[in-house]
Order: C-alpha cells, then sequence, then structure tokens
C-alpha cells in the first residue's frame, strides 16, 4: 500500500510562484522513479515532471520546460515541483504519482494505481 499527499496549491496570479510537494510513504521510497501529473477541468489526466529514483535525472513535458522544476529529498520521502511563470493554462488539480523508471522520456509513463487526493492550483489572469 502506497500513500501519497500532496499540498502546497493555491490561487496564484499569471506570473507568479508556487512549490507543490508530496509525501509518500507505505513504499521505498528511494526505490522509485516519481512523477507529478495533472488534470484540468474536462480533460485527460497528464504528465507533467518525471524524476529518477536519485534526482539526478528529470525530464518534462514541453508546456513546461523551463518554468518547473521537480525535485526529491530521499532523506524526507517527498518529491517537490516548483512553479515559476504560471500561466492560466497551467490550472488544474497536480498529483503525484510512482513512475516506472523502464518510461524514462516518455510523455506517458506507466504509473502505480494509488492516487492521492491531489491539489488544486488556480492561476488568475
Amino acid at each position: 500500500q502506497v500513500r501519497l499527499v500532496e499540498s502546497g496549491g493555491g490561487l496564484v496570479q499569471a506570473g507568479g510562484s508556487l512549490r507543490l510537494s508530496c509525501a509518500a510513504s507505505g513504499r521505498t521510497f528511494s526505490s522509485n522513479d516519481m512523477g507529478w501529473f495533472r488534470q484540468a477541468p474536462g480533460k485527460e489526466r497528464e504528465l507533467v515532471a518525471h524524476v529518477g529514483m536519485s534526482g539526478l535525472w528529470t525530464y518534462y513535458v514541453d508546456a513546461v520546460k523551463g518554468r518547473f522544476t521537480i525535485s526529491r529529498d530521499n532523506a524526507k520521502n517527498t518529491v517537490y515541483l516548483q512553479m515559476n511563470s504560471l500561466k492560466s493554462e497551467d490550472t488544474a488539480v497536480y498529483y503525484c504519482n510512482i513512475v516506472d523508471f523502464r518510461d524514462r522520456g516518455s510523455s506517458s509513463p506507466r504509473h502505480s494505481d494509488y492516487w492521492g487526493q491531489g491539489t488544486q492550483v488556480t492561476v488568475s489572469s
């Protein structure tokens, strides 16, 4: 069993920043790649960023490249998403999840079935 708890969302003006956190428990955190996903109203959930087990390897979808930074602290079992230069199109519920390391570089990696409650990010223009 895996428990994922996302936090840090909120309402921010376009151009602003937020830092999301995801605390994981129930499984060896450092042995898993992690990903941040988001789901906007009426759209499917999509990958935003992916980080390898050690934190040295990262991947971003084009829509957030250069604006978002994914990182992790294995001592704290936590993965972060620093979001800068936010745009209205970044408005969504953001989730973290374990992703398959064999899918590094893919915008649609396989992931676990365990989703947290997510954290709402709303960017006003």
